[in-house]
């Protein structure tokens, strides 16, 4: 661990950079850089994310010990810049205390504003500053905020209002105001005697007055905050590791609450929800960074033109937005200019879309915090080519900065424009996060986790979105708010997520006890339907169809710069025509996997499957077989059509034959009907079928073995349907995959049958048709004697879903009783069928695929379990030297995507 634990920056210099963000987190790293370049920061000090770690083993008392002598110093050193002591009654300095990790944590973690006020702090900034509101103001502020984030004064249950704002809303109903700013002097101070009172009721404890007791008490909650309940769920839908801790950054507090020539906002120099290359942003006057976030105000737009466009969508005059809701470039042209300025030369600085929080003190401007911000999909895809046509990035950049998981967003569906027409809209909010979403109205976070698991697709609404809220969020189709505007909380997590989300709808009066929401004199309770569009913020009731969306040229020019540089291809697995379209329309370029038993549950193909398995002998099973065999080739045909010139990978039978029979007595007596046999036959067989451990037992080539008439239909069907397509004047290219091969002598076997087939069909239809034949590599005994099975085959595919399964001993069905446990005490970091096991479950197909190479140099491998749509396990795949990736047809982009920034990391 790094000795020096507290970094300082101000007055244009830095002992840190934007290098340091595993020391200094994104925050701290940041404020350092933009002290380096000139721009306005007001002075402070980071403690180092090393801190937080070694916090969590020492503990709060050691690490204040460790800290002091640095900490104080540190104090001393922005009382210096700053020309003012903290906790002194004369000349106050006061503080905030910030998280920051270095990957992007927005909300999750804790922050602190004003921190240094007691009684007699608060009477010495009134005489120096001659503004008791302001002061007031602030002191309010800041018990609130430390009694929520240090004391942990929060809501006893779901139902509840934040007890803080439950006081405050008294005071105002008392005194007849809507809006915090508009209480007086008077009803500050008392809000300040009433939130300590309150304190000490719910917690015990006395309000801290010592300044530095309540920095140590700050310092500590926000390293406490890296463990908070949304903060871990947070980190384990990014993946962001534990380990890697918060770092703190304590800065002099500037003020945007003294008046008329203060104002707080956030910007960005792009539209986080489009990609558009826009300058836009929020601000408040008289107000402080709190109000724009948490969405208590909504808050007025910095330029212009996003103004106009808010007022266009609200349905408010030009006339009355200038007068009413004046942009900050109407309002403050001066320091919208300067704002403007550094906001160009911050996205030039980090060749990126930056997300910003400023203050603006008594008409001077004072920048808080930048990072790269949070998109959607389809705006991360229109940045990347934008800053790529505009020179600021090269392509092989422009590959890197898109996540391949975010392209998923992309390939959502919209609504159907028709059926949109025809909606009923009940109100509209502000488009924080672009999508279509339809969904069943719940109100609680812990109600939509429930509603989804029990398979309900649901709309969240709230009053204003908590970081709280997340799992809600995560679970929830889409996000409703009363209050907020465009950079509140539920705009900035729902466009990160992913998630449609629809803020600030004012005209919505939630009522979270009764469970319902009034609009427009319509009351909608829990459970009715709603829709919402992302992109226009117009809500309507009821459910409106959706359908697939359309990729634009930004997509397409992305998948092209991928080309150019992937070396690893992506198929998709497909079992029907219009999946193989599907997925050829997305890029692939063939089929890594048809499973061909998903052709089998058709009503006519499973009474001739039944027969099958009901035939007493080889003889019987052939009539049955003959049956099947024009319905297996007007499948395979329509497959190899859909992908005419691509290679088509056909993995004969596979599931054990239990799974073709009924074993419900209403199953049983209607197949024993259509059979013309008794029940108890059925039930004799039905019972002979049964085994310990099917996925271990009478499934994949041991079936081809034991009934090698299966094997002949299939490998005839296959083959026939490529020689008719053939003298179509098509080009099919099918490959015939065995399952489960452990043994050479299984591979030999089947392969036999396979050629002695292939050789009727060819005679038979008078010409021939190039194929391989070819196995699946899924129990761990084919990977070690992978060097003998190349004898045999012409080529692998790696069934990862069992070779993790065996490689592991996990039943992939029975994992979900330990899994969570596992994952928790942190025995395994990840789901291993969900990501691909690099070190175990990886070393088998890297040893196969260099002991199959030794004995075939062209042998052609690729990946075909669900880990081929995984970025990291693609990644894998492409280091190791496979030839292919095989995901199903949405995830195509994804693996694409993967594949081509494997080729670039190289």
């Amino acid at each position: 661990m790094s000795e020096k634990r507290v970094y300082l920056f101000g007055n244009g210099k830095a002992e840190g950079d934007a290098s340091m963000r595993e020391q200094l987190g994104g925050k701290g790293a940041n404020l350092a850089e933009m002290n380096l370049i000139g721009v306005p920061v007001p002075p402070g000090f980071t403690i180092t994310t090393d801190t937080c770690n070694e916090y969590y083993k020492v503990g709060q008392e050691e690490i204040k010990k460790v800290l002091n002598d640095d900490v104080t110093a540190a104090v001393k050193h922005i009382e210096t810049l700053m020309n003012s002591k903290f906790g002194d009654t004369e000349n106050p300095l006061l503080v905030s205390v910030r998280s920051g990790a270095r990957a992007s944590m927005p909300g999750m973690m804790d922050t602190i504003l004003n921190l240094g006020l007691n009684d007699a702090v608060a009477e010495g900034m009134v005489k120096k500053t001659n503004n008791p509101h302001f002061v007031y103001d602030s002191y309010r502020r800041f018990v609130q905020m430390y009694g929520d984030v240090v004391l942990e004064m929060k809501p006893q249950n779901k139902e509840d209002i934040d007890p803080f704002e439950e006081i405050i809303e008294k005071v105002k109903e008392k005194r007849g105001v809507k809006l915090d700013k508009d209480l007086s002097v008077e009803e500050l101070k008392e809000l300040v005697v009433l939130f300590k009172d309150a304190i000490k009721k719910r917690t015990g404890k006395d309000f801290p007055d010592d300044p530095v007791e309540q920095l140590w008490g700050a310092i500590c909650a926000v390293f406490r905050s890296w463990m908070n309940e949304r903060a871990i769920l947070y980190r384990k839908m990014e993946g962001i590791p534990d380990e890697w801790g918060t770092a703190v950054s304590v800065m002099a507090m500037v003020f945007g609450n003294m008046g008329d020539t203060s104002a707080t906002g956030v910007c960005f120099s792009r539209d986080a929800a489009t990609g558009e290359n826009i300058f836009n942003g929020e601000y408040l006057v008289n107000a402080q960074g709190e109000d724009v976030v948490a969405g208590i105000r909504t808050p007025q737009q910095i330029t212009k033109i996003g103004s106009q466009r808010w007022a266009e969508r609200a349905g408010i005059s030009e006339g009355e937005r200038a007068v009413k809701f004046p942009s900050m470039e109407e309002a403050m042209p001066e320091i919208y200019q300067q704002l403007n300025e550094i906001q160009d030369k911050l996205e030039h600085h980090y060749r990126d879309m930056q997300d910003m929080e400023f203050t603006v003190q008594e008409g001077k401007l004072w920048f808080l915090q930048t990072r790269n911000g949070k998109r959607t999909g389809t705006a991360m895809v229109k940045i990347a080519i934008d800053l790529l046509h505009e020179g600021m990035i090269d392509e092989k950049t422009a590959i890197m900065r898109c996540e391949p998981q975010k392209l998923d967003e992309l390939l959502h569906p919209v609504f159907d424009k028709i059926a949109l027409q025809k909606a009923k809209e009940i109100t509209q909010g502000l488009p924080a996060s672009p999508g279509a979403a339809c969904g069943q109205i719940v109100f609680h976070a812990d109600d939509a986790q429930q509603w989804n698991a029990d398979g309900h697709d649901v709309i969240m609404v709230r009053i204003e979105t908590s970081p709280e809220d997340l799992a809600g969020m995560s679970a929830a189709e889409g996000i409703l708010t009363a209050r907020g505007g465009m950079t509140s909380h539920a705009a900035v997590v729902a466009r990160g997520m992913g998630k449609c989300c629809v803020s600030g709808a004012g005209a919505i009066n939630v009522n979270y006890h009764a469970k319902t929401v009034e609009i427009d004199g319509v009351t909608y309770k829990e459970g009715d339907f709603i829709s919402l569009n992302g992109s226009t913020g117009k809500v309507y009731a009821g459910k409106i169809p959706t359908k697939a969306a359309e990729m634009g040229d930004d997509f397409k020019e992305l998948m092209s710069l991928c080309d150019k540089y992937t070396k690893l291809q992506v198929r998709t697995n497909a079992d029907t025509p219009h999946d193989a379209r599907i997925a050829r329309a997305f890029g692939a370029k063939g089929i890594g996997l048809t499973r061909t038993e998903h052709m089998f549950f058709d009503d006519k193909k499973i009474v001739a499957m039944r027969e099958m398995i009901l035939a007493e002998d080889a003889e019987g099973r052939r009539k049955a077989l003959d049956k099947l065999l024009p319905y297996q080739k007007a499948d395979f045909k329509g497959i190899l059509e859909a992908m005419d010139g691509c290679p088509v990978n056909i993995r004969l039978l596979d599931p054990p034959l239990h799974e073709f029979v009924p074993h419900d007595l209403a199953g049983q007596e209607t197949m024993a009907k259509e059979m013309g046999v008794s029940l108890e036959t059925i039930q004799r067989r039905v019972d002979s079928l049964a085994e310990n451990n099917p996925m271990l037992g009478h499934r994949g080539c041991r079936l081809g073995i034991t009934f090698p008439e299966i094997t002949a239909m299939q490998t005839r069907a296959i083959l026939s349907a490529a020689c008719e397509l053939k003298k179509e004047g098509k080009n099919p290219m099918p490959e015939i995959m065995v399952p489960l091969i452990g043994i050479l002598y299984e591979l030999k076997q089947q392969k036999e049958i396979i050629k002695t087939t292939a050789d009727e069909v060819f005679a038979e239809y008078g010409i021939t048709i190039d194929f391989e034949i070819g196995t699946m590599i899924e129990i761990p005994r084919a990977a070690l004697t992978a060097d003998k099975i190349a004898t045999e085959a012409e080529y692998f595919s790696f069934g990862t879903n069992d070779l993790t399964q065996m490689t592991f001993g996990y039943s992939r069905d029975d994992i979900a009783s330990f899994l969570p446990v596992y994952l928790e005490k942190k025995i395994l970091k990840v789901d291993p069928f969900q990501v691909l096991d690099q070190n175990g479950v990886g070393q088998l197909i890297k040893m196969a695929v260099e002991k199959g190479r030794s004995v075939r140099p062209n042998l052609r491998t690729g990946i075909c379990g669900e880990h081929g749509g995984e970025p990291s396990s693609v990644k894998f795949c492409a280091k190791i030297g496979l030839n292919y990736a095989s995901c199903s047809p949405f995830r195509v982009p994804i693996a694409r995507l993967a594949a081509a920034q494997a080729a670039v990391e190289e």
